[in-house]
């Protein structure tokens, strides 16, 4: 057998398993990726158009001052607690390479975001499952007790898309004495007030990833950052590489960072058209838990096919959306939310489905 020269731990390493692509040249519904249906602003565009040769044949600022100062002005925070990176995937593999380290363990709420797992076995530190409750929220006090030396957990959760009381998230970093890791992802999409930025200059040990992916319409650039005290941050420093976040990436994030106006009126349309499609889901009989996200979770009603059925019946009519094989999960449809267009589509196809099956 041919040698891979891989090291042992990554022979062994289960990839992270991404939603299945569409077939190229088809036209589809693709809403298995949680990505934003609109365009990220017109600045963003011009910012493209306007690229200087120059910045691209020069190496970018290494430390993407203009970038992060203005996430620093939007945050509140000062740029010294701001670290940028090509998206927010490479801070989750950094944070194990800074933070855990081999053999180091850190608590995830499970089901979630796979990567997490994926990246901490390639670090050849240990993720603890902390399962979530019968009503799939978080088990704080489960977190708690689990004797981690890291505490990780998605705000709102995926893919529950549900919010945790901010009470109980203060607690969490109040009573946990290592390093509290809250992935703020969807946050844009949760009411104001829910974010747990504020509680950064009280914790030393909070935290707090975001990403351009979801609510700038970025998922093609990769860009992401995340804020905590200067300590923590200058340690990512230390850990990071140089030059990851590319000119390209600096200015048209900087772009959309400036253009915060835009990235609010992007969000409305997206949860006005998640809560009418939560509401025309339940009164098909769907159970759909509330979500603070720009996606639905599920479940058909038992009277008709079942999630795997839809799933695989929705593909061959080019409509990708998501389901897992996770025990938790198996029952459950993950829904993106896209266009108003793309979920009138698909409750159509819903339409059918339950009338062939009966």
């Amino acid at each position: 057998m041919m040698h891979t020269y891989a090291l042992p731990h990554i022979e062994r390493l289960e990839p992270y398993a991404l939603g299945e692509q569409p077939k190229p040249g088809r036209t589809c519904a693709k809403l298995n990726q949680n990505e934003n249906p609109y365009p990220p602003s017109p600045a963003v565009l011009e910012a493209l158009r306007s690229m200087p040769e120059e910045s691209l044949r020069r190496y970018p600022d290494p430390s993407a001052g203009a970038l992060r100062a203005a996430i620093a002005e939007r945050t509140g925070l000062a740029a010294e607690q701001i670290y940028c990176a090509n998206g927010s995937s490479e801070i989750i593999s950094l944070l194990f390479k800074v933070f855990v380290g081999p053999g180091g363990r850190a608590a995830v709420a499970e089901p979630g975001f796979g990567l997490y797992q994926t990246e901490a076995a390639g670090h050849q530190a240990a993720c603890i499952p902390i399962p979530l409750l019968p009503d799939y929220r978080l088990d704080i006090d489960g977190l708690l007790s689990s004797g981690a030396d890291a505490l990780i957990l998605i705000h709102p959760h995926a893919p529950t898309g549900l919010l945790t009381n901010p009470e109980e998230l203060e607690r969490l970093v109040r009573s946990f004495q290592g390093l509290v890791v809250v992935d703020e992802a969807y946050i844009d999409y949760a009411p104001a007030g829910s974010s747990v930025l504020p509680l950064i200059e009280q914790f030393p040990n909070l935290l707090v990833l975001r990403t351009f992916s979801k609510s700038y319409g970025l998922s093609g650039l990769r860009a992401g950052y995340c804020a905590g005290s200067r300590e923590l941050i200058a340690a990512f420093a230390k850990g990071g590489g140089i030059y990851n976040v590319d000119a390209l990436a600096q200015k048209l994030a900087l772009a959309a960072v400036r253009d915060d106006a835009y990235m609010r009126g992007s969000v409305a349309r997206v949860v006005a058209t998640r809560d009418a499609f939560a509401g025309e889901l339940r009164r098909r009989g769907y159970d759909v838990l509330p979500s603070s996200a720009n996606f639905v979770l599920c479940a058909p009603p038992v009277t008709g096919p079942d999630a795997r059925t839809i799933y695989r019946k929705l593909v061959e009519r080019d409509i990708y959306v998501r389901h897992y094989e996770h025990p938790r999960l198996r029952g459950l449809l993950r829904i993106s939310i896209g266009t108003d267009e793309e979920m009138e589509w698909l409750r159509r196809e819903l339409d059918a489905l339950a009338s062939n099956s009966g």
